[in-house]
């Protein structure tokens, strides 16, 4: 039986960059480039042909911001994730990735092993951000403590396993509780913390787990 390729999008206009990256992933047997692009409306049109399940996207491009055409490759194909791969760690550029949807936000100078990982991980659900990018934009989460959110011992637990890069089904089997079950709690806790992402809702459990350690 063949393993499935899990098919990656590269969207950087420096043709170096996706060469390097094309190399790297294209290694892999389980990994696979279908398709590359310099900027947005080529990016757009290749999405349109091909329906990648990762795409690698640069933040800044000469047509547009990366997290401009990351809602658009949302709206185009729900189903894709998407990791923002930059030199960048500005807070505003980080904060609109993670509203626009980005499963993952990687440093360019990261170890390449790293990168296949983070592909891996958000084709299976997960989200990924760099240590850096976390300590980055950390203090402008609000502070959950203010807000006095009331959490049962479950949701606590959930939050863990999401800040810890699990999946629904993955939590399910820590829990012992349906996959359904979770996929509720999860829907309901994201309202109760008000995030619309888990990549916010890891990061609102780090903020809030680091708050009561230092109140400890």
């Amino acid at each position: 039986m063949t393993e499935k390729r899990i098919n990656v999008m590269l969207v950087d206009d420096h043709e170096i960059v996706r060469y390097g990256l094309r190399v790297l992933i294209d290694k892999n047997k389980d990994l696979r480039v279908c398709c590359e692009a310099g900027n947005i409306q080529e990016a757009v049109k290749r999405l349109e042909e091909i329906e990648p399940n990762v795409i690698l996207l640069d933040v800044k491009l000469p047509d547009g911001k990366g997290t401009e055409a990351c809602r658009e490759f949302k709206r185009i194909y729900p189903d894709v994730k998407v990791i923002m791969l930059t030199a960048y760690t500005d807070d505003s550029i980080i904060s609109d990735s993670i509203m626009a949807g980005a499963e993952g936000y990687l440093l360019k100078n990261i170890d390449g092993n790293r990168i296949l990982t983070a592909i891996r991980d958000v084709s299976e659900g997960k989200s990924i951000l760099d240590e850096e990018v976390v300590g980055s934009i950390m203090h402008i989460v609000r502070n959950p403590l203010e807000h006095k959110v009331e959490l049962k011992p479950q949701e606590k637990q959930i939050l863990e396993l999401i800040s810890l890069g699990k999946t629904n089904r993955e939590i399910g089997k820590t829990l012992f509780i349906s996959e359904r079950t979770v996929r509720n709690n999860v829907t309901r806790i994201f309202k109760k913390i008000d995030v619309s992402n888990r990549t916010e809702a890891a990061i609102y459990w780090s903020s809030r787990s680091q708050e009561v350690s230092e109140n400890k």
